[in-house]
């Protein structure tokens, strides 16, 4: 890696093995981002008190423009982690994910999901399972039961709700996939940031 890389060891000896594979897991890192600054990792042995052996504790940090990227791999009860090597693994797969979220968000290909139009319910047919939502311009949408996502039966005629449209119509229209109650789901919009 072309960064800085600073290891150090807590309450461990240090160790050539276990600094080699930790080079090894930050060149990895590179085949995919090469904008890092530096990383700094931190290998702790812990003592267990009622068994014998240790659990490890890896602490990484890496900077990259804009931000810090932080994994503080402690799992207390993970006997997985009793191996130094299966403690680095899973702190670097952890460091990864981190890693592949940022690079997507930076490229635009972050997940975003639509914020859902108001309307108010406008038609229930408690029977036959469906309903119909009145949208601000008039248009009325076909739900069907099944899109109510706090129950269908909790809903009310002239009860304000979210409402996510199908893409396409169906044979009866406009249809709604999100039928909620306003006040009981936060939705974000889909901005990217």
């Amino acid at each position: 890696m072309t960064i800085p890389i600073d290891i150090s060891f807590r309450d461990i000896d240090p160790s050539p093995a276990v600094e080699a594979r930790i080079r090894e897991k930050a060149a990895k890192l590179e085949h995919f981002f090469e904008r890092a600054l530096s990383l700094k990792v931190v290998v702790e042995a812990r003592h267990r008190h009622q068994h014998k052996g240790k659990l490890y504790n890896v602490r990484i940090h890496l900077a990259i423009p804009g931000e810090d990227l932080l994994v503080n791999h402690e799992h207390k009860q993970d006997h997985a982690h009793e191996d130094v090597y299966v403690a680095i693994r899973d702190a670097f797969d952890a460091l990864t994910r981190q890693l592949e979220d940022r690079v997507r968000k930076w490229h635009g290909q972050v997940k975003t999901h639509a914020v859902p139009d108001h309307g108010r319910i406008a038609k229930l047919m408690t029977q036959a399972g469906y309903g119909f939502v009145q949208m601000p311009d008039g248009q009325e949408i076909y739900f069907h039961k099944n899109a109510a996502v706090d129950g269908f039966d909790r809903l009310a005629v002239g009860e304000e709700v979210r409402v996510i449209v199908q893409q396409g119509e169906s044979d009866k229209g406009p249809q709604a996939s999100m039928v909620a109650r306003i006040g009981k789901h936060h939705l974000q919009s889909s901005g990217k940031g």
